[in-house]
């Protein structure tokens, strides 16, 4: 009994030193659960967070910043291009322009309206930062595409019907017959009327009478949230090309689709009745796209069909919030990215291509006027045929006139546009870096808590070193003092007491 019970004190010993020692080997309090419950469960529990939480921190924020980070500075780069288009717009509607300062408008203007919208396709990772869900998706085309269809559902309201000048009645060297001068008609004098129009997102549209289509509707949404349609009658619209010498002279009533230029021309009584409806639905088809052209799918509701096989069931696409939101907290989730459709417009481009063509209009008119007065010094001209040529000359000076006046107030109202796409591009940034200060907050928030969480795991599992030493050394000569104690009870024997 005496042996049994020194050997069972002795282990004991020899167990709490050797807990103590493996404590002071390890540094940690326990070795396997059983030894204390409580503390492991507790460091599960805080190791669980701490994990996640350095997967927030380390992860996920730092991605999210990056994502944000080439998403604001592409926005600050079309902000500047638009800054430098309302420069050029500035000059083109209030200074005379010569024939350079033309020519370097529309290079520069090209190229800058190639810029605005190739920013649209920066990417992240090779991930398309600008296209919601679809990032594998760039936000224009890439290049030229003839193999597919596109019909289309732009919503559109009162406040995007434009009143523009327009000149009518050109005259051109065409209409000079030199064997028969008196036959050139000059009766119908250049002038300017306005217009009333309705820009649509594309130019080059598919016409009716080619195999498109042009549907103008109405919606209205009852007391149930029933959408009701009023149609505006497919008869009633006639298309055209702009070309056609009569394409903006509108009477009342009518409605006129110019698929050329993607215009819809308004009379003036149903201009009065349409700039009070707040909601305008027009479909439309388009099969040649250029390169940098808007995919419509980013930006509205459409149809796609493949050309190249009959079988293959056409595409649709429902336009929608596409918010990528990333989980940067516990329960914290918050939106990184910004939406093409919500920065890089359509109203870019066709702004700069309208200002394009008044500076086009205006060269065609020099071009004319320096080929009559060209023909004004051949002297073998009769007196009649200078007659004309000078009556020509007149009237084209009057449509160079009328063509630089509307060139200016195309610029004018360019300002206004641009002056809107760049509030839009500031919201767009301004909302961007909200979330981006939000995201720092929480990086911020997450960083203290990263080091409480480590505090606290180390406080749970962690050994006191100082105090496992003391209770070590402790142990050590309680441990030699059993050995010892054990050895001297031991010397005697039964033997010695026969």
């Amino acid at each position: 009994m005496m042996t049994n019970n020194m050997l069972y004190n002795i282990g004991n010993n020899k167990t709490s030193l050797s807990k103590l020692e493996m404590q002071y080997a390890t540094d940690q309090r326990i070795q396997k659960p059983s030894e204390d419950p409580i503390i492991a469960v507790r460091a599960l529990k805080l190791r669980t967070s701490l994990s996640e939480l350095n997967q927030y921190y380390e992860k996920n924020i730092p991605d999210a910043m990056a994502w944000m980070d080439v998403t604001e500075s592409a926005l600050k780069v079309v902000n500047s291009i638009l800054t430098e288009v309302h420069t050029y717009c500035v000059q083109g509607s209030t200074d005379t322009l010569t024939a350079n300062d033309r020519n370097s408008i529309i290079k520069n203007l090209t190229e800058l309206k190639q810029q605005v919208y190739q920013e649209g396709d920066t990417n992240y990772a090779g991930r398309y930062v600008f296209t919601g869900y679809k990032t594998n998706t760039s936000l224009v085309f890439d290049e030229a595409q003839k193999d597919e269809k596109y019909q289309m559902t732009e919503k559109l309201g009162c406040d995007n019907i434009d009143i523009i000048k327009k000149t009518l009645n050109s005259c051109s060297v065409e209409q000079y017959d030199p064997d028969d001068p008196a036959s050139t008609d000059l009766s119908a004098k250049p002038n300017l009327v306005d217009v009333y129009r309705i820009q649509l997102a594309y130019g080059s549209l598919d016409a009716p009478e080619d195999g498109g289509m042009i549907q103008i509707r109405f919606p209205e949404t009852d007391e149930d949230g029933e959408v009701t349609y009023d149609e505006f009658p497919d008869g009633s619209i006639e298309s055209m090309l702009s070309t056609d010498p009569n394409a903006y002279e509108v009477e009342d009533g009518e409605v006129r689709f110019l698929s050329d230029t993607g215009e819809l021309l308004l009379g003036a009584d149903i201009y009065d009745e349409w700039r009070h409806i707040e909601n305008i639905e027009i479909t439309y088809e388009k099969t040649n796209f250029a390169k940098n052209d808007l995919r419509p799918e980013h930006y509205f509701d459409c149809t796609v069909t493949d050309l190249t096989d009959e079988d293959k069931e056409p595409l649709v696409y429902t336009k929608a919030n596409q918010e990528i939101a990333y989980e940067v907290n516990f329960n914290q989730r918050l939106t990184i990215n910004t939406q093409g459709s919500d920065a890089i417009k359509h109203a870019i481009g066709r702004t700069i291509d309208e200002a394009l063509n008044a500076v086009n209009d205006v060269i065609a008119v020099e071009e004319k006027i320096a080929e009559v007065k060209e023909m004004l010094k051949d002297t073998s001209i009769t007196a009649e045929q200078e007659s004309k040529l000078k009556e020509m000359l007149e009237v084209m000076n009057t449509e160079l006139v009328l063509k630089t006046e509307v060139m200016q107030s195309t610029f004018g109202g360019a300002l206004t546009k641009i002056e809107q796409q760049q509030d839009v591009v500031n919201v767009a940034t301004a909302d961007l870096g909200s979330r981006y200060v939000r995201l720092q907050l929480t990086e911020s928030r997450l960083s203290d808590e990263q080091t409480d969480f480590e505090d606290l795991l180390s406080t749970n599992e962690d050994a006191d070193m100082v105090d496992t030493i003391i209770k070590y050394r402790a142990m050590y000569s309680i441990y030699n003092a059993s050995l010892s104690a054990a050895a001297k009870s031991m010397q005697t024997t039964l033997m010695d007491f026969l």
